[in-house]
């Protein structure tokens, strides 16, 4: 999903004057009724149809709502003209581990489809209600809150009205946005094929399929036509196996194991397994009936026994390919009906190259290096890995119940153990049952111990809260970490000071807070108070606890030393949340001058205040105020180039020395 736009992000800095003063309102919804037609018992759906602005996308309501993001929320106005059975479902909702968040988020792209299933009780039905929802765009570092309302009426048996709502447009033609995740699904499980031909169950499989062809056809045409059509059938097969996945299973299905309990536990326990049985504690084959009956077939010679000496090799290899395969079937689970046949199809391919190409070519057997115990330290190597790897599923499963078992530095811990382990092998300073003597480290070993040492060192940081940004997609998120050196510094930064002691009791500051160690407020007047006491400047930071971008800046411009240190010394911070739920007291509730509606919450509140006077609603957004709330340079928005940021600020302090004020304003 942090796909960079690097065109667009050029043309945004080029014309990001335009924007400013801009109410940007990127994803554009139709609701109406599945049926046209409809009577009393009827079963149909609500559907919420999105038009979305390239390069933004609008998170769905299907992940962890503790991550960050905004799910999209939906309130429904109950009456006796019909029930809801269920909760809104998305439609080919995308799945991707966000860095930023440190989990799995859910969202749509280009166009979003989202049902309601109602049960039609009596007529006239009406169904009407509001939904909240988050846009964000990767391009230009804005994110957006918008909200809509919806109201559906059939009257006499036919729909009378199909929606009263500002944003109405016809859904666009479906792109093929899902090019790029295919080709790296395929990339993925083609390198996966290609490592699977180095396990001990398959590379003595090539001798044997070399003997077959060579003895199988006295005619050299015949016998590469019966080559060709063996490679054919390995692809055959195990594209098969994906489709079966993808048709029968459905994306329903697919969802279910990405993101279940039950699956991830069972997907855990099955790695453990295979590893155990890479280690030599015990073999995994297939049940001998069924690998005798398709040896039986091969001896019918011609296409059948190619195809039966295909599945055969696909049979005996199981017991090292399947958690290969097992990881592709997973990893293009993500609700797409192509992505695991495309998974399949580049696994296979890459798998039945070497055979096809040596059933076609014998002699090129000749070159080709002996089995031996070199195998069978690739089965060990590919336990440790698995070992490894396995423990991504129990992260998931934990991750989204809250178990608490796998915290980051158990987690961690467990990888420095395993790949510590690992490099000791390499170096021949562990064995296993089934290793052969070891008379010398070889150069390829020794580099494969190099980097896998490498790494352990690499990791060891991660132990006390180093970011390990190379593995954040594999290991649990830093927000689960119980000692954090870099956290617990920037809590105690500025202990003595009164500023500090202050800011404890400031509203809502004990459940809002800002990063670094910062101290300052979350209500406007209060902060305003503040900064006229304090006689500083005021940093007033449109935010929200969904802005991934926001999350950004501050880790990549607030954090350089400068800023921080113009933050904390000369001006009074108040971060203005404008997705937060806080209900306000009714003495606190406003009605907008913009849109006319009532604001009873605190985000939107601020975000009203932000459209108001800014006319703008994307996050993040940076203003410089004097303690009369007056600007006191032009806000800034989405930037990564903390200079830039320095001197913003700088240019601001010097403004409020000789009390310059500057006309941004739009009321």
């Amino acid at each position: 999903m942090k796909l960079k736009f690097t065109f667009l992000a050029i043309l945004v800095v080029m014309f990001s004057g335009f924007s400013f003063g801009q109410v940007l309102q990127p994803a554009k919804w139709k609701v109406e009724f599945s049926n046209k037609e409809v009577k009393a018992g009827d079963q149909l759906d609500v559907v919420f149809k999105a038009a979305i602005d390239k390069t933004w996308h609008v998170y769905s309501n299907d992940f962890d709502p503790e991550l960050g993001p905004v799910l999209i929320k939906f309130d429904f106005t109950e009456n006796s003209s019909y029930e809801r059975i269920g909760e809104v479902k998305p439609i080919n909702a995308h799945k991707h581990h966000d860095e930023i968040w440190g989990g799995e988020v859910s969202y749509f792209e280009n166009e979003a489809e989202m049902r309601q299933s109602i049960l039609v009780k009596e007529l006239p039905l009406h169904v009407k209600g509001t939904f909240e929802y988050q846009t964000c765009s990767d391009a230009t570092g804005q994110c957006v809150m918008g909200d809509d309302n919806f109201d559906l009426q059939v009257k006499g048996g036919a729909v009378a009205v199909a929606q009263k709502a500002k944003d109405e447009a016809p859904a666009p033609v479906k792109e093929s946005k899902d090019k790029k995740g295919l080709w790296a699904v395929f990339i993925f499980a083609f390198l996966g094929g290609l490592a699977a031909i180095f396990t001990p169950c398959v590379f003595p499989m090539i001798p044997m399929t070399v003997s077959f062809f060579m003895h199988s056809s006295e005619n050299k045409a015949k016998g590469r036509m019966q080559a060709f059509f063996y490679g054919f059938s390995i692809i055959a097969i195990y594209t098969f196996i994906g489709t079966l996945l993808a048709v029968v299973m459905g994306p329903g299905f697919a969802n279910f194991l990405s993101t279940h309990w039950v699956p991830n536990v069972f997907f855990f326990l099955i790695f453990m397994v295979f590893a155990a049985s890479f280690f030599g504690m015990f073999e995994i084959t297939m049940p001998s009936w069924m690998v005798n009956k398709s040896v039986s077939n091969e001896d019918k010679g011609g296409l059948l026994g190619a195809f039966f000496m295909a599945f055969t090799l696909v049979l005996v290899s199981f017991s090292c390919t399947g958690p290969i395969v097992g990881a592709i079937l997973v990893a293009s689970a993500g609700g797409e009906v192509l992505m695991p046949i495309v998974g399949m199809l580049g696994f296979s391919i890459a798998f039945a190259m070497p055979f096809t190409l040596f059933a076609i070519f014998p002699g090129w057997l000749n070159k080709m290096p002996k089995s031996g115990g070199w195998l069978n330290s690739v089965k060990v190597v590919l336990g440790f890995i698995e070992l490894a790897l396995g423990l991504k599923f129990l992260s998931i499963a934990d991750q989204t119940y809250h178990w608490g078992i796998l915290d980051r530095e158990i987690y961690l811990a467990v990888w420095i153990v395993v790949f510590a382990l690992l490099g000791l092998y390499l170096l021949g300073k562990l064995k296993f049952s089934h290793d052969s003597e070891l008379k010398f480290v070889s150069v390829p070993r020794l580099l494969m111990a190099v980097a896998t040492f490498s790494f352990v060192v690499y990791m060891i940081p991660g132990m006390f809260g180093a970011p390990l940004k190379a593995l954040s997609g594999y290991i649990p998120p830093q927000a689960t970490q119980d000692f954090d050196i870099n956290q617990i510094v920037r809590n105690n930064a500025g202990n003595g000071s009164a500023v500090h002691q202050e800011a404890h009791t400031a509203m809502y500051s004990d459940f809002l807070h800002l990063p670094h160690g910062l101290n300052g407020y979350f209500d406007y007047k209060e902060g305003m108070a503040a900064a006229k006491k304090q006689n500083k400047p005021v940093f007033m930071d449109f935010t929200g606890h969904g802005c991934v971008n926001c999350r950004e800046m501050e880790a990549n411009v607030w954090s350089d030393p400068q800023v921080l240190k113009r933050l904390r010394e000369d001006y009074v911070v108040i971060a203005m949340y404008v997705d937060d739920k806080t209900e306000l007291p009714k003495e606190e509730w406003i009605v907008s001058s913009y849109d006319g509606k009532k604001k009873k919450t605190l985000g939107k509140k601020n975000a009203d205040f932000q459209i108001s006077n800014y006319n703008i609603n994307a996050q993040p957004y940076y203003c410089l105020l004097n303690s009369d709330g007056k600007d006191i340079a032009s806000p800034r928005a989405y930037d990564l180039d903390a200079g830039k940021f320095v001197e913003f600020l700088d240019e601001g302090i010097q403004n409020f020395k000789q009390k310059k004020t500057v006309a941004v304003r739009v009321n």
